[in-house]
């Protein structure tokens, strides 16, 4: 098995923002796996906040590509173990090389991911539409521009409230919104009524992600479903969400894949936890994979190529909150030609 790493630095068709500060590009890394000329494709953003480069990555995998190119492969679980040992602090370069592992056997098969896993394309979640903080007037512009029945609202701020309000009377799209663990606990607590007044339909990490106290008391108080995302990175994180969380983020890149994201999903089942799948602003390739397990979960968050000005590949279609997918093998995209 030959493999490749190249980084990337996409460009966002709008400044992103959110409580943790601003971004105009989206670095990150693509992968490409070859078996018998089986080609495998897969990527890994890189997010400051957890201490991962995209050049942290290229040099991980440049330092053990021996081990990376000699692996005999049959099928991804048994591959994702290999790379969990190989690369252990480094789950985002694990997630890229198992999306990657997923593509090529879905093409061994001739089958489409979803199909592997058994999985009804037909029954799945809409994806929301992200608008990053700016001020009120440029966020609903971006409603405006973009027309959506789910909106991703960014907050953290000390004026979320006048922001949340000109989305509201600019949309009677259903309202999410992501604090990215930038209120404080009194912050949240005054908030609850407001947000339950404009109808929001879930708090995505609201405090920090240290803070179980605080969460454990808002979980008593909100009538909103409150969603880990920071709190929540690895499959032994689910059992801690139970009394402070009713659901659960999961992102492919911070949890090291889709083979451990399966789990994950099981296990917040049987914990009667929701399962919400969520993007890293990833391009086509990345978002793809999320397409095609969101039959397992209530929310999906998926729309990483509509916030960026450039993608990696092309094959999914967005129209309305549904994302429709190819009818090709493994992720059903194809990658760009300066890939």
């Amino acid at each position: 098995m030959i493999s490749h790493v190249q980084t990337y630095n996409l460009a966002f068709a709008h400044p992103f923002t959110i409580s943790k500060g601003t971004k105009t590009h989206q670095p990150g890394v693509f992968i490409k796996l070859d078996n018998r000329g089986i080609g495998g494709y897969g990527e890994a953003p890189a997010i400051a906040y957890y201490n991962i480069t995209a050049e942290k990555m290229l040099e991980d995998w440049q330092r053990k590509r021996m081990f990376f190119d000699k692996f005999a492969f049959t099928e991804p679980e048994r591959y994702w173990h290999y790379l969990h040992h190989l690369i252990p602090n480094n789950p985002f370069l694990v997630s890229a090389f198992d999306m990657a592992a997923w593509d090529m056997f879905g093409k061994f098969r001739r089958q489409p991911l979803y199909q592997i896993l058994g999985l009804d394309i037909k029954n799945r979640p809409l994806t929301d539409y992200t608008i990053g903080i700016d001020t009120p007037e440029a966020m609903v512009a971006k409603i405006k521009e973009t027309p959506w029945p789910i909106y991703k609202i960014k907050v953290g701020t000390s004026d979320d409230i006048p922001r949340l309000q000109a989305m509201r009377a600019a949309t009677d799209a259903r309202i999410r919104v992501d604090a990215n663990a930038g209120w404080t606990i009194d912050q949240a607590i005054e908030l609850l009524p407001i947000l339950e007044e404009l109808k929001v339909e879930l708090i995505e990490q609201p405090l920090a992600k240290d803070d179980w106290e605080g969460m454990k008391k808002l979980y008593k108080l909100s009538r909103i479903p409150l969603i880990a995302d920071e709190a929540c990175v690895f499959e032994s994180d689910v059992e801690k969400m139970v009394g402070h969380f009713h659901g659960i983020n999961i992102k492919l890149t911070k949890c090291s894949g889709i083979t451990p994201a399966i789990r994950m999903i099981k296990d917040a089942r049987s914990k009667d936890l929701s399962v919400m799948l969520g993007c890293m602003n990833e391009s086509s390739i990345g978002s793809a994979a999320l397409v095609h397990l969101s039959p397992m979960v209530d929310y999906l968050d998926a729309d990483g190529p509509l916030l960026l000005k450039e993608d990696l590949a092309s094959g999914l279609i967005y129209r309305d909150g549904v994302i429709e997918l190819s009818d090709k093998p493994g992720l059903g995209v194809d990658i760009a030609q300066n890939q």
